[in-house]
């Protein structure tokens, strides 16, 4: 039981709702964000008390039951709801692990996929196989080594990483990396190479640091992006996304509408290929 991450998350988690979002009425002024400590209580139907204690660090570990009960008076996602339970020591609801061995299964849709870029990552943002079209767009990523597999780790340590990304949107996609590592995080433990992650990026990046305190978790994947090719430009695509069952792995196909620049620009990639865009100026 993780006493600490447990308590700085429910704390967050309840101060980002606000009455309405749980069915009560706003009342009087508030003098503290989000709800009291009083009304997630009586969603959870525990004592105050107790869940006091639990955002003081001082509680006893909570049980299943409890846990399930918490996570729906906070309007946790799946994601959370698993992270929950993980720092509170007891196994999610389902299992989420890192895996380094391709799944069979999206093997078998990734060969299928000559046309559109495709690629399978791990929970860690490793990516573990990509297609010829996925290595044109984003270039060879097989040299990386160490942390430096992880697209979450370069992200915050490579400024090049993000040039694929227009300006505007690199914030949503820090966040959006955080969320992910903290989803992994919940299921992996802070000893697992999740944890290693983890440390490693609070020694070296203040944005990770502020990102990672506000304990937002999900698998985001975002259904419209725009990516800057070096030779192409920005290319629209939207992004569909196939989990393993044990949410370790994920297909990510990047398409664009027939017709549409986009789509004329994939064209285009898949005639040139990626021989004359050097990996180091694609990469992210």
């Amino acid at each position: 039981m993780d006493r600490a991450a447990l308590a700085d998350f429910l704390r967050r988690r309840r101060e980002a709702l606000q009455p309405a979002d749980v069915g009560l009425a706003s009342g009087a002024r508030r003098r503290t964000p989000g709800l009291r400590r009083e009304e997630v209580a009586a969603l959870a139907t525990m004592s105050t008390d107790y869940y006091t204690r639990l955002e003081q660090q001082r509680g006893p570990q909570p049980s299943p039951q409890l846990l399930a009960s918490l996570a729906r008076a906070l309007r946790l996602t799946r994601d959370e709801r698993d992270y929950l339970f993980r720092v509170a020591g007891h196994n999610a609801p389902a299992s989420v692990s890192a895996a380094t061995h391709v799944a069979p299964a999206l093997l078998r849709v990734l060969d299928r996929l000559a046309d559109t870029p495709a690629l399978i990552l791990s929970n860690l943002g490793e990516i573990l196989v990509q297609n010829r079209m996925a290595e044109a767009l984003f270039g060879d990523r097989s040299g990386h080594t160490g942390l430096a597999r992880s697209e979450i780790y370069r992200w915050f340590t490579d400024p090049a990483e993000r040039s694929r990304y227009p300006e505007e949107d690199r914030e949503r996609q820090s966040r959006a990396q955080v969320a992910n590592l903290r989803a992994a995080y919940g299921s992996m433990g802070p000893q697992s190479r999740a944890g290693e992650l983890v440390r490693a990026l609070q020694k070296i990046s203040p944005e990770f640091v502020e990102l990672w305190e506000r304990h937002e978790v999900a698998q985001r994947f975002a259904d419209h992006k725009t990516l800057i090719h070096p030779e192409l430009g920005p290319i629209e695509l939207d992004c569909q996304v196939l989990f393993t069952e044990d949410q370790s792995q994920a297909l990510l196909v990047l398409t664009a509408p027939p017709r549409s620049e986009g789509y004329e620009k994939l064209q285009l990639l898949a005639v040139l290929g990626h021989e004359r865009f050097p990996a180091d100026t694609t990469r992210g």
